[in-house]
């Protein structure tokens, strides 16, 4: 059996150990066994340690079989002691986060009476599920009680309690738990069963921020970033607000109102540039002759709606269909054809293989993408009886 250090003492970051085993894994990489280790296994919810031993790099731990297994990218000599070394800037982050994971689900069970039912330890930030919906205002309650919990420096308990004092203990939990329980506690805020390193004081953690929440199977997703990683977090969301404060000549408290007035200016003008697409329509439809046979446009600068219209204004003056194009010969085409006399559902396949293309639509109008050159389009529109 491999001794934890990582119960023993979460901080450490340096120790020695000697390689009990060493084979090659089913990934093509080499799963090492030692005698003592610092490296955390995946478990819990948060995700296992990486760093070296020796001049080997340790990319994934795992506990398997009763083995902790070191994921390694090269052998290493059975029996010989190594000097060992944990991405410890990496795990005082995950410490960090989880225990304020820690904190807020003990804050939201005890004042907001939902239960974490799913955790998740990402690289931008954590999620945390809870069973019912929890109102905003509620969270941000909880955000300032957490970020107290961290300013009072509270002691962080880790232990395994005898079975006797276990089946006293009231704890979280989100299964049903067998053999030796491992319990984290703070106290007046959170006790629950979990197997990994925690900060040893609440101070530790530093900054804990709710970033959101989103309805998620009938309760909610809330994301959250704590220590470190929040800094890095605020700094970036800082970085933004000052950018589009820039960008719209307003300051940052006033971003928001700022930021109405150009999407009502933006409404404003989408209406009044629809209004002046239909009239160019209008008088692009005009000025187009009647015709025996199908009349073929190209445009860059209608939308589909617009372009659209110009369809079903042109149906009305030839007998066979209207095709309207818009792209490139490079890009490709995509194409609007109306007609008021030929049904085009059945005529779709003999006009997609005319102009190298994909679609389909109703008998009045259909809609796709062509890959054929303009000429090409051209020539078989003008051409074609379909």
């Amino acid at each position: 059996m491999t001794e934890k250090l990582y119960y023993k003492d979460s901080h450490l970051a340096e120790f020695t150990a000697c390689v009990t085993d060493c084979r090659v894994n089913e990934k093509g990489g080499y799963d090492v066994l030692l005698d003592r280790t610092a490296f955390f296994p995946e478990g819990g919810g948060q995700l296992a340690d990486t760093g070296r031993i020796g001049a080997v790099r340790v990319l994934d731990v795992h506990e398997r079989e009763g083995e902790i297994r070191h994921c390694t990218d090269a052998p290493l000599a059975v029996g010989a002691e190594y000097a060992c070394a944990l991405d410890y800037e990496q795990r005082r982050r995950r410490m960090q986060n989880h225990s304020g994971e820690h904190i807020v689900s003990g804050l939201v069970h005890a004042h907001c009476g939902a239960e974490n039912v799913g955790f998740h330890m990402g690289a931008e930030c954590m999620t945390l599920d809870f069973d019912r919906e929890i109102p905003w205002d509620e969270l941000m309650d909880v955000e300032r009680r957490a970020n107290e919990t961290v300013r009072d420096d509270l002691p962080v308990r880790a232990w395994f309690p005898a079975p006797e004092e276990l089946a006293a203990l009231e704890y979280r939990s989100k299964i049903e738990l067998t053999g030796a329980v491992r319990i984290v506690e703070i106290p007046g805020v959170d006790r629950c069963a979990c197997c990994a390193p925690h900060v040893s004081r609440t101070g530790e953690i530093g900054l804990i921020k709710l970033l959101d929440s989103v309805r998620h199977r009938g309760g909610v997703r809330v994301s959250v970033v704590c220590g470190m990683d929040a800094l890095d977090a605020v700094r970036d969301m800082q970085r933004s607000v000052t950018a589009v404060s820039k960008l719209l000549s307003a300051r940052r408290g006033e971003i928001s109102a700022a930021v109405e007035r150009l999407l009502e200016h933006r409404q404003v003008m989408n209406e009044r540039l629809a209004a002046l697409g239909m009239a160019a329509v209008r008088l692009r439809a005009e000025g187009i002759a009647p015709c025996e046979g199908n009349l073929c446009v190209f445009d860059d600068t209608l939308d589909e709606v617009s372009l659209r219209e110009l369809v079903n204004l042109l149906s009305e003056k030839c007998t066979g269909y209207a095709a309207a194009f818009s792209g490139s010969d490079a890009q490709g085409y995509r194409y609007i054809i109306g007609s008021r006399h030929i049904d085009l559902r059945s005529a779709a396949r003999e006009i997609n293989a005319g102009v190298g293309g994909r679609g389909g639509g109703t008998p009045e109008m259909i809609q796709g993408r062509a890959s054929n050159s303009a000429e090409m389009i051209r020539e078989f529109v003008e051409k074609s009886s379909a």
